[in-house]
């Protein structure tokens, strides 16, 4: 095997610019950082996280991507074609830096099968979410979403009256969930901040040494038993805990359901949106990746059925009486391709949880330190909560993280911030670049999940109030209106989070450098980027949207007379 002297990458920091300017360079920086060995989960095949999502098409388009944006001017701009530099061309300074599209396939031809041979032949990548768009921040970028998540789960439960002393938290439940890569890597340190017990089946060791090492697992156990013993002592004792069990989902969910086992919440979130990334029963883990190459078809069938038995025994504890609910990773497809006649029987996440933090443009808002200093993110902590004093959710977040987040490559943050809202921490943040009380720029994006900018109707547009799921217009006049609103770079991509032919999405990443120009260019994104989401909410009739559109001077002209 040829050793690659590339490896490993990691970011530059410091104020040191080997780009023309800190647009470029920060775009530079955040490659790097996706394909950091603490960040990616295959640094050597381009692989970030989600199976098969990408930072670059291959090792030659990496270089060409490196080479070009250490020379780009400020008003030149990069094309990004599913991975691949393909040209440079003369706009102007409040144009992006670089635009990026990936995977995006004609519709009769976006399924895996057409979009593999494509890959095969040279010609597409896998880009998922922020895999291909440069802004993955590792496992803290999906835990923030995954702690609102629970949250809300947990309010649920004490709205029903099940556990009336949690007080809207998961005290005194256990979750039962799988899944320990770079997305669902976050269940279960989400679940302990919400004070729960998670029993979180994973397949390969090595994910859950992984979580263990960087403080989002608490322990292993044994064994099945094991874990259930651990689980129930937890639970008794009112004490957060979280518990890796090594094992197949399909397997260990149905013999739990058999127990009887005291399941109060189930959910997933193992690679289900890719039959290549699930791995079917009876397969080793060591022979996975080369069995799905050797016959990729049987491979998916088999990679289905074993879906199809993971989601009947969710099914069966949904039946039982427990909270359950899809994660976004299209399982309930897959599984319905598999054979389970009763694979929607429980919601997607969105609809049963998050649908009404999107109707006021609430969504992910990430931030890295370009200098590298965890110090920057401590100062950008303290002025975001002194930028929002009343937001107890909001301060209970980044205390916790505070204490429990590890960072992964560049030190970064991420919290949920709504319309109104995310301006004012871009605002600040340019602020203290510029007063010298941050090192270096900061970088700040999102995650493609967000209020408006994703047509995804197994995930964040599932069950829309007037049918209006697989419209995707909406991302594209979100990347659209990032790139004129000045964002540093813009991305849309098919397919990210649950595969093939069921979602398309935007990005835009910005750069606080201190200057006038950023500070005109932040206030403008981030303050259109989530009023995307609620003019989209609006349209679709949700009432809530309505009362944040006409609170905020949200113009909406078919509510205008």
């Amino acid at each position: 095997m040829t050793s690659n002297p590339r490896l490993p990458i990691h970011a530059a920091t410091g104020t040191e610019l080997s780009a023309r300017s800190w647009q470029s360079e920060a775009a530079l920086r955040m490659l790097m950082n996706n394909l950091d060995p603490a960040n990616a989960e295959r640094p050597e095949d381009l692989v970030v996280y989600g199976g098969t999502g990408r930072a670059a098409r291959s090792w030659e388009a990496y270089d060409a991507l490196v080479r070009t944006l250490r020379t780009l001017a400020d008003d030149e701009t990069m094309l990004v074609a599913s991975g691949k530099p393909v040209g440079v061309m003369r706009t102007h300074e409040w144009a992006p830096r670089v635009l990026i599209a990936n995977s995006n396939l004609v519709g009769d031809w976006a399924n895996w099968e057409e979009f593999r041979r494509l890959e095969e032949l040279g010609l597409t990548m896998y880009g998922q979410m922020t895999a291909g768009s440069w802004i993955y921040i590792g496992t803290q970028g999906i835990l923030q979403g995954t702690f609102e998540t629970f949250a809300a789960v947990a309010d649920r439960l004490a709205a029903s009256g099940r556990f009336p002393h949690s007080h809207g938290t998961l005290a005194g439940t256990i979750t039962l969930t799988a899944g320990l890569g770079g997305m669902g890597g976050a269940q279960p340190l989400a679940v302990t901040m919400n004070d729960g017990v998670a029993i979180c089946v994973e397949v390969d060791q090595s994910r859950i040494e992984r979580r263990i090492e960087h403080r989002y697992l608490d322990v292993q156990a044994d064994s099945l038993e094991h874990a259930l013993s651990l689980a129930e002592a937890a639970r008794d004792a009112r004490k957060p805990l979280s518990i890796g069990l090594l094992g197949n989902a399909a397997e260990v969910f149905p013999r739990l359901l058999e127990m009887g086992a005291p399941i109060d919440v189930v959910t997933d979130q193992t690679s289900a949106h890719d039959p290549l990334s699930y791995l079917p029963l009876g397969v080793d883990v060591a022979d996975w990746h080369e069995e799905a190459r050797r016959d990729p078809a049987g491979f998916t069938e088999r990679a289905r059925a074993s879906m199809a038995a993971h989601v009947a025994a969710m099914v069966g504890f949904l039946d039982a009486g427990a909270e359950v609910f899809d994660y976004g990773n299209s399982i309930r497809d897959e599984a319905r391709k598999g054979g389970c006649a009763r694979a929607f029987d429980f919601p997607g996440f969105v609809p049963a949880y998050i649908r009404p933090l999107f109707c006021e443009g609430r969504g992910p808002f990430r931030w890295a330190a370009l200098s590298g200093d965890p110090a920057d993110i401590a100062a950008t902590d303290r002025a975001v909560l002194e930028l929002f004093p009343d937001n107890e959710r909001l301060h209970r977040w980044i205390t916790m993280a505070q204490e429990r987040v590890s960072f992964q490559g560049l030190p970064a943050r991420i919290c949920w911030l709504g319309h109104g809202e995310r301006h004012l921490a871009g605002l600040k943040f340019n602020e203290m670049v510029r007063s010298g009380e941050l090192k270096a720029p900061i970088v700040i994006g999102r995650d493609h999940l967000d209020c408006g900018s994703v047509a995804s109707p197994y995930r964040e547009t599932e069950a829309m109030k007037d049918g209006s799921d697989a419209i995707a217009d909406w991302a594209v006049l979100n990347a659209l209106v990032n790139t004129a609103s000045g964002a540093s770079w813009v991305s849309f991509h098919h397919g990210g989070g649950v595969g093939m032919g069921r979602s398309l999405h935007a990005g835009q990443v910005c750069v606080a450098d201190g200057t006038d120009l950023a500070a005109q260019k932040l206030e403008r994104v981030l303050t259109n980027d989530p009023e995307m989401g609620v003019i989209r909410h609006v349209d679709a009739g949700y009432e809530r949207a309505e009362e944040v559109a006409h609170a905020h001077g949200v113009r909406v002209p078919m509510r205008e007379s």
